[in-house]
Parts: structure tokens; C-alpha cells; sequence
């Protein structure tokens, strides 16, 4: 569903990934870890195609990323999570969500709000669709983002740290969503983020990245109860408490 292959990133001189192959099946949950400055925004950005790599090949579901077909193809089949909720404050959750339902993807107002409803009660705010943005929680206001981009029924979903302009209180509701999404038939997800826990349990693979490389791929189990290397036990050993 997702492949990379020998993808460079640099900005100016500062080369941010450096020959990053990477391949995520259909329905893979795969989580990103590693610490700040690694290169781990900037490689979810290069499969969403709001980076081009330097040098080096995206591929969606098969087909290649060009500059031509770039926003067609992350169209049809990415939406993303970002670690802002880029909510139009002026537009309440369920026209948040429908916007791009109707002017992108042509539905109809009733058919867009439908989709918009299921979304929201999946995430569990339906009472919250006419709200805006300024009556929600960060949480909810996340949650809401979350629905947005289940709504456009892309196959892959990605997630920038979905929780970090969160307070820590609010972590928990947004992290439980989506771990209940994880468990979803047939979506695939690339997930950035500092959570452990919500990593253990929702990851089917656990990529740890470095300097802009890719430097340990592991199941979770082996991951945390059997570091790959003595660096990723040395993260662990700061983020575990």
C-alpha cells in the first residue's frame, strides 16, 4: 500500500533522510518512533506528498508519485492527522467535516452529512456537530480531525503526532479512538508519536528512526522486551518510566 525506496530529504544543506526504504502492507498499523529531529514528520510528509524527496521513489498502492500526479494520488488514497487540528474556526464539526466531502469529492449536502454523522459518532461526539471549534475541548477538537479524515474513505490514514498540543488529561480519549480505529478492517496507518503505550497495543510494527535513518524494525514485543540495538535501548530507558 505505501512504499519507499531509497528516499533522500534535505533542506539545504541539512539532509534530513537519508536512503529511507520502507513498504507498509494494506491494513499494516506501523508506528514511527524515535527522538525529536529524527526525520519522522518529515518521512509521513513525503508519503502524503507535502514534501518532495530530494531523491528516491513514493509509491501508493502501486502507483508512482510524481509532481503531475502528486495531490491526485494522495487524494485517492491518504488522509492525515495532524498534530494541529487546522479546524475552520467559523465552521462548526459537522461542516468542518463536509466541506471537503462536497467541493472535493461532489457528494451531496445530505449524502456529505450522513458520512459526517457516522464519522462523528464513531468517534463519539455526535452531539457535538453543531459546535464549533471555540466550544470543544483540544480533545474533542482532535476527535473531530480524526472523523474528518475517516470521512473522506481513504484506505490509508496517517497520523504527525496526533497528541502532542494536547494537555495530558485530554491524551487518553484521542489515543483510545484511535486505537479503536487500529482495529478497523482493511485501513492502513502510519502513526508518529511519543505514546508507548498506544504504541504496544495498536502497532503491528514498530520503526525506529535516527539521524534521518531507519535503524530498527521490530514487532512490538521484540521492540520493548528485546531491543534491536543498544540505542533503542537507550531510548527506552528515558521513556519508560
Amino acid at each position: 500500500m505505501i512504499r519507499l525506496e531509497h528516499v533522500h530529504e534535505s533542506f539545504g544543506k541539512t539532509e534530513v533522510l537519508k536512503d529511507v526504504d520502507l513498504t507498509v502492507s494494506e491494513g499494516e498499523k506501523v508506528v514511527i518512533l524515535g527522538p525529536s529531529g529524527a526525520g519522522k514528520s518529515t518521512a509521513i510528509r513525503c508519503i502524503n506528498g507535502l514534501e518532495v524527496p530530494t531523491s528516491g521513489l513514493v509509491y501508493l498502492d502501486n502507483e508512482q508519485m510524481t509532481n503531475k500526479n502528486r495531490v491526485q494520488l494522495v487524494r485517492k488514497h491518504c488522509a492525515m492527522v495532524f498534530q494541529q487540528f487546522n479546524l475552520y474556526p467559523h465552521m462548526n464539526a459537522m461542516r468542518n467535516i463536509t466541506l471537503a466531502l462536497t467541493k472535493l469529492q461532489h457528494m451531496s449536502k445530505k449524502e456529505a452529512e450522513d458520512v459526517a454523522m457516522q464519522c462523528l459518532e464513531t468517534v463519539d461526539l455526535a452531539e457535538k456537530a453543531k459546535s464549533l471549534p471555540s466550544q470543544l475541548s483540544g480533545g474533542q477538537q482532535q476527535r473531530v480531525a480524526i472523523a474528518r479524515a475517516l470521512a473522506t474513505r481513504r484506505k490509508i490514514l496517517l497520523f504527525d503526532e496526533p497528541t502532542s498540543a494536547l494537555d495530558p488529561e485530554m491524551v487518553g480519549e484521542v489515543l483510545n479512538v484511535m486505537l479503536n480505529l487500529s482495529h478497523e478492517h482493511g485501513i492502513t496507518m502510519v502513526i508518529v508519536t511519543h505514546e508507548m503505550g498506544f504504541a504496544k497495543q495498536a502497532a503491528d510494527r514498530i520503526l525506529f528512526m535516527e539521524q534521518g535513518e531507519i535503524t530498527a524494525d521490530e514487532k512490538p514485543d521484540d521492540f520493548f522486551n528485546n531491543p534491536p540495538n543498544e540505542r533503542v535501548k537507550q531510548f527506552l530507558s528515558k521513556v519508560l518510566y
